[in-house]
């Protein structure tokens, strides 16, 4: 039974993880409720990065970078875009082949798109770590309160608390 069970929560948690960056970046298009109506030929891409633009911006405003900062901040917001680029052509691909992959390949897509996400989280940490250095104490415990409470973070839940400080654009972006 145990068994059976691991079989099925294991792949749907997997799922959940892979999926929450873009179900976020989703729901934080539209943070204040505004309609999208304005911008109906945007394409889910174009709509991905401008998500990731908003939590750049965010981010930017609620730790206060000073131009001394901007080089540090520059970087990690590249990584920020870099990954979300990345994930969403990730996605994509295997959409668009999902259909015609046998269980083993769709299995291993699926890994694949794990790994990716990992890699893209050890970048985006590196990254970030690089800017930490040079915030300030108070900056410091901004960005500590941010990434430890994602309802802090953006004033809602979307993926609910997290343990561990896990970065608040995980589409692999921040």
């Amino acid at each position: 039974m145990k068994n059976a069970i691991r079989k099925v929560a294991v792949p749907a948690l997997l799922s959940l993880a892979l999926l929450a960056p873009a179900a976020w970046a989703q729901q934080s298009a539209t943070p204040s409720g505004a309609a999208t109506s304005s911008t109906p030929t945007k394409s889910h891409a174009e709509r991905r990065a401008d998500s990731v633009e908003r939590r750049i911006n965010e981010l930017h405003t609620q730790l206060a970078i000073t131009d001394p900062q901007s080089s540090r901040w520059n970087a990690f917001a590249q990584t920020m875009r870099d990954n979300a680029l990345n994930t969403g052509q990730a996605f994509h691909e295997r959409s668009q082949k999902l259909s015609s992959m046998s269980a083993p390949d769709a299995m291993k897509s699926y890994a694949d798109l794990t790994q990716l996400h990992a890699d893209n989280m050890k970048k985006l940490s590196s990254s970030f770590s690089d800017l930490y250095a040079v915030l300030s104490d108070e900056q410091k415990k901004t960005a500590d309160t941010l990434y430890r409470n994602q309802k802090l973070a953006h004033g809602k839940g979307h993926h609910g608390p997290h343990k561990g400080g896990k970065p608040a654009s995980s589409s692999s972006a921040g």
